[in-house]
């Protein structure tokens, strides 16, 4: 099971330095995609490991994605999070700026940054509510 991860000092920089830069980038199956993005945040914010380095650039479509996570053994997306940062929140309205989270119709991985939560997807980056996210976890 994952643990808890502590944050670098600076991370508020750099949390709006990542959701800043998500707005300029194309999305790419990946490379920047909603997991990617995600994980990286969650590196940039802890100055820990490049958990995305596990499937980044292993993928080109949504397809090749759930290849690579069943590869990974996860059948579902939470499943993966779950053993790389621990288990969920017990809700995700509970979650902090700076934590993961998993939400919307087709779940994503975003960000919380805040009431709202920023993800990266095809038609770029979007923002929905924290009560349209399903899971949170902790940063």
């Amino acid at each position: 099971m994952g643990a808890r991860v502590m944050r670098v000092s600076n991370w508020e920089t750099r949390l709006a330095q990542a959701v800043e830069a998500a707005r300029d980038l194309p999305f790419a199956w990946g490379s920047h995609d909603c997991a990617t993005w995600a994980f990286d945040v969650v590196r940039d914010l802890s100055g820990g490991a490049d958990h995305a380095a596990l499937w980044r650039g292993r993928y080109r479509t949504a397809l090749g994605s759930h290849r690579v996570m069943r590869r990974l053994g996860w059948d579902l997306l939470e499943e993966g999070v779950r053993a790389l940062l621990g288990d969920p929140l017990a809700t995700p309205l509970l979650a902090q700026r700076g934590d993961m989270v998993l939400g919307g119709a087709d779940p994503a991985f975003g960000i919380c940054i805040g009431a709202r939560a920023a993800f990266v997807g095809p038609e770029g980056l979007t923002f929905l509510p924290l009560s349209a996210c399903h899971l949170a976890w902790r940063i």
